[in-house]
């Protein structure tokens, strides 16, 4: 019998001891918010570590950004005709990926205005075939396609500048397709234009069908 309430004794003694240090664990999980009260500055508040009380502080003198430099070789003037970078088929293949990724959704495949987003209801763009765009120099669609015009965004967060001219140069693809003359043609896809080779009749055997006989 002693034995029974010594036990009982001690197991109550260890659920007390047990439920004790429980409530010590999560009181100090309570009180302790490492995570929530970092010793940290939010953007743009203040701050008594510098002489300026900013704790947002300004580039180092001289700082330039990784990248900026090549993106400035690229950058002409939305007034210049310039274009920075050599034409090629593989420039002309990267622009129409480009385009059909990032610009057919309101442009159109054929650069009409006639996309998707227009054709359910958005404001249809204006069609890259008009006099007034045909016109325009490639700064120009450049600054478009980097800065955005009217309801378009900016696209130069997802486009690199090289993938930007290499829409200018397949705008202007889709320009010419439609509007290019026969003197600018190559004189041997001119020759082809002017005279094409002349399509050969399936030879036919009577009346009936091609070796048969008419009965």
């Amino acid at each position: 019998m002693t034995s029974t309430s010594a036990t009982n004794s001690n197991s109550r003694c260890f659920a007390m001891a047990c439920v004790a240090a429980s409530f010590v664990l999560l009181a100090g999980c309570s009180l302790k918010q490492d995570m929530a009260q970092q010793p940290k500055n939010r953007p743009l508040s203040p701050s008594d570590f510098f002489t300026d009380g900013r704790s947002a502080r300004p580039f180092v003198e001289n700082t330039v950004a990784r990248g900026s430099v090549l993106d400035d070789e690229m950058i002409v003037s939305k007034e210049s005709n310039v274009f920075p970078l050599p034409l090629s088929q593989e420039l002309l293949e990267r622009g129409e990926n480009r385009y059909r990724i990032f610009c057919t959704p309101c442009h159109g495949l054929q650069g009409d205005g006639n996309g998707m987003v227009a054709m359910r209801g958005m404001k249809h763009p204006p069609s890259y075939h008009q006099d007034r765009l045909r016109q325009v120099p490639n700064g120009y669609i450049y600054d478009v396609i980097t800065n955005g015009f009217g309801a378009m965004l900016g696209y130069s967060a997802q486009l690199a500048p090289r993938d930007r001219w290499a829409i200018v140069a397949y705008v202007r693809a889709l320009q010419l397709s439609r509007n290019a003359k026969i003197s600018d043609l190559p004189p041997d896809v001119r020759e082809k234009v002017l005279h094409p080779p002349a399509e050969k009749k399936p030879e036919t055997h009577g009346a009936g069908a091609p070796g048969g006989k008419a009965e």
